[in-house]
């Protein structure tokens, strides 16, 4: 039995991760990934017709772990949170996915369709109308994306010595501004000296993003809910 024989879906999907983590998204063609497999380009067409498809099937397997089991009893927020959290989770894991969100057809993934109706589903049940809820549910979707591209911290591919270094220039380069000019960037200087605390970025993000949809919701009542969402 060849390869090809042996081919699933899922070996397909997961090298193709593999394949953006290690060089990026744009490396992911179905030329290379049927390299990577050892079988003929043809054999991956009998799962994805096109790169589109490829992309749609990787999006589905990432965000399968974004509907988390949490408790239906907790309230709205906490589940809201939980997704963000395992988003935030799924894309530490694999960066390079977070731009693969622009190139695909969202509506046709099977897993974002179900996030997305259990984050309306939460977003209503907290006041909203479903179109501001669907407003809300894009603006954590794309904050959550800039979470993970905005990272702090030097290129990855540093070793050790070459990201003291970048730290040391980049420090220096804020050092020398005009200090009556830009007195905060100036003395924020001082605090690129280590490693950032990632995980304290990124804590401090999912409260970020939901703080500004449980301010919003604690003004929302059910009848403004109802009223929003049939216009």
């Amino acid at each position: 039995m060849g390869n090809a024989d042996r081919l699933t879906r899922q070996a397909v999907v997961e090298k193709a991760i593999a394949l953006a983590d290690a060089q990026g998204l744009e490396a992911v063609t179905i030329r290379r990934l049927a390299q990577e497999l050892g079988v003929t380009p043809m054999a991956l067409y009998w799962h994805f017709k096109n790169k589109d498809q490829l992309l749609q099937g990787v999006a589905d397997h990432v965000l399968a772990e974004v509907t988390p089991a949490i408790d239906p009893e907790d309230p709205w927020a906490v589940r809201l949170r939980g997704m963000i959290e395992a988003l935030v989770r799924v894309l530490r894991r694999h960066p390079p996915l977070a731009d693969i969100f622009p190139l695909i057809e969202k509506e046709a993934v099977p897993s974002f369709v179900r996030a997305t109706e259990a984050a309306l589903d939460l977003l209503t049940r907290a006041g909203f109308g479903l179109s501001e809820a669907y407003f809300v549910s894009s603006y954590l979707l794309h904050g959550t994306l800039s979470l993970v591209k905005a990272e702090p911290g030097c290129p990855v591919q540093f070793t050790p010595a070459e990201a003291a270094e970048w730290r040391r220039q980049k420090r220096l380069m804020l050092e020398a501004l005009p200090p009556d000019r830009f007195p905060c960037m100036v003395a924020f200087a001082a605090t690129i000296t280590e490693e950032p605390d990632v995980d304290r970025y990124y804590a401090f993000g999912v409260d970020l993003l939901m703080g500004g949809v449980e301010a919003m919701a604690a003004n929302r009542t059910p009848s403004t809910a109802t009223a929003n969402s049939t216009r």
